[in-house]
């Protein structure tokens, strides 16, 4: 998972990089009510490529946790990268960009629940004792379960992206 967690941060970094290409790639001179669309349109991308850029420094905290197997830290970290899915899905799209809000409000929440389950499984193998053991029979499913959810949300993320770049321009 902690090399699931480094693909995580490039994805999200190249996800962020191509929301910045976006912005660049809006013509300048039109009517004043396009131009002000397109201005509004590029604020947007703007806040959600910041946005990325946050949730990918979280997440790092995240992966760091979750290489020492600390999982206080990990939920610290996490509490930290949902606060950054929080801001993405509180920002104000315009009208043009609904569509792709929705998928980066949906692949937020699927990625918040998969780092939910991910410390939840990882704390309790941390809390099993001889007593209550962990039941590892169920670990390869639940990882795979926990790595389905993760993949989703990724690729909810990567759909707004896709669908931010083909907008008319």
């Amino acid at each position: 998972m902690a090399h699931t967690m480094v693909k995580l941060t490039a994805t999200v970094c190249a996800a962020a990089l191509s929301v910045a290409v976006l912005g660049g790639c809006m013509p300048q001179q039109q009517t004043s009510a396009a131009s002000q669309a397109q201005s509004d349109n590029r604020a947007y991308m703007t806040q959600v490529n910041q946005t990325m850029e946050t949730l990918q420094t979280r997440l790092s905290g995240f992966s760091d946790a979750v290489s020492r197997g600390d999982v206080v830290t990990m939920r610290t970290q996490a509490d930290n990268a949902f606060k950054a899915l929080d801001e993405l899905d509180s920002q104000e799209a315009p009208d043009a960009l609904k569509d792709v809000k929705q998928c980066y409000v949906d692949g937020s929440e699927q990625l918040e629940n998969a780092l939910n389950a991910y410390i939840e499984l990882y704390t309790e193998i941390d809390s099993a004792t001889d007593a209550q053991p962990f039941d590892w029979s169920t670990y390869d499913q639940r990882l795979a379960d926990i790595q389905a959810a993760y993949n989703s949300g990724i690729e909810k993320l990567q759909e707004g992206d896709k669908t931010a770049a083909d907008l008319p321009q």
